[in-house]
């Protein structure tokens, strides 16, 4: 079967739009109506999902995504649930995690769906009101990776990436600006590989704030974040000085 290229997939999504839900199209069988949905950019499913009831409580159903996974990523159906703390979930999860590994995190062309699933539970934990110690949370990565067979070294690699790829990904806004202060101030955790904080992650955190959050500082607060770069990093980069 042929790929619908652009203009087909344009004149399928006015045609769904028009249709409102109660049209020839949303009468269809429902196992049809999925096949149709599940073939528009991902980035449209949104707004579909508000076209009728009937069309949102496939989107908040199983099927949907199920068939979503089996399109886009035919292997992924056939993989073992993992050991660990960080559990796959539903089929919109898994759909979602197999998104970001594709997408988000580098991993050598992999598709991984447990770093997707990795990258989704990090980036839920540093949104949270009270965030738990970067200690505990790359711990819990690390005994995740290591229970699904990954050496230490391995571990330490793909959370690192996870971490500086969660880090990319948050929203610019002043929630953001205070995390990262945060996890700049946490103090050294002494902790033996493959526990220990990654430098490299470190890094990104005080690159993040000194350049896209530069304005957000008041003049006190700027300057002992950067005496707290400066005792970890030599030399800084100018651009955190402002240059």
């Amino acid at each position: 079967m042929e790929t619908p290229n652009t203009c087909s997939f344009c004149s399928l999504f006015d045609s769904l739009m028009t249709d409102r839900g109660d049209g020839p199209i949303g009468s269809l069988p429902e196992h049809l109506l999925v096949e149709i949905l599940t073939r528009l950019p991902t980035h449209e499913w949104v707004q579909i999902s508000c076209v009728s009831k009937h069309w949102a409580s496939m989107f908040r159903g199983e099927y949907l995504w199920q068939t979503a996974i089996a399109r886009k990523w035919p292997s992924a159906g056939f993989r073992k649930r993992w050991p660990g703390p960080i559990p796959r979930g539903s089929a919109r999860r898994r759909f979602q995690a197999l998104y970001v590994s594709e997408n988000l995190v580098p991993s050598g062309g992999e598709i991984d769906e447990l770093v997707g699933h990795t990258y989704l539970y990090l980036k839920e934990q540093l949104e949270r009101v009270a965030v738990p110690p970067s200690s505990i949370l790359h711990g819990t990565i690390i005994d995740q990776f290591i229970a699904c067979g990954r050496t230490g070294e391995k571990a330490h690699e793909l959370a690192s990436n996870i971490w500086i790829a969660v880090i990319d990904n948050l929203e610019e806004n002043q929630q953001t600006f205070m995390l990262l202060k945060h996890l700049a101030q946490e103090g050294d955790f002494f902790l033996p590989f493959p526990y220990s904080r990654s430098y490299k992650v470190l890094w990104r955190v005080f690159d993040k704030l000194f350049t896209d959050f530069r304005d957000c500082f008041n003049g006190a607060d700027y300057h002992e974040a950067l005496a707290g770069a400066k005792s970890r990093f030599q030399p800084v980069p100018s651009s955190w000085l402002g240059h």
